[in-house]
């Protein structure tokens, strides 16, 4: 499989929707984004996994004002994958309504799906020390 322009396109929207959707509170839409079996993995976070994107709106609304007021996504990298699947490494900031931010990376398989790209697997990993720890 070769990624086309549009591909590329299409995952970096992707990608990016995820915060439009959490900021905008319309939780209900992640399946806009992720596959509806999706594994969000949280653990260095030292959270359980969550499993299906109604458990990662569920998360979301019980974590409710702790929550950023922005998601930003930068710097964004897709490797394709013999198996058709794509790897994305994404850079995410968090902006607190308080003003303290914090720096994630996001690591992600992406799948075609017949409604359009989805994000099936995230890996979401603190950044806590300067040059890879």
């Amino acid at each position: 499989m070769t990624l086309t322009c549009e591909d590329r396109c299409a995952i970096t929207e992707l990608i990016a929707m995820h915060g439009h959707l959490c900021d905008s509170g319309e939780l209900d839409r992640l399946d806009e984004v992720f596959t509806i079996d999706v594994i969000y993995d949280v653990t260095d976070f030292g959270q359980e996994v969550l499993r299906g994107v109604a458990a990662c709106a569920e998360a979301g609304r019980a974590l409710g004002e702790l929550n950023p007021v922005g998601h930003h996504v930068t710097n964004t990298v897709l490797s394709e994958q013999t198996d058709g699947r794509v790897h994305a490494r994404s850079k995410g900031i968090g902006v607190y309504a308080d003003g303290t931010t914090g720096s994630v990376t996001y690591e992600d398989t992406i799948v075609r799906m017949d409604r359009g790209w989805r994000i099936s697997h995230r890996k979401v990993l603190a950044r806590r020390v300067p040059l890879g720890g």
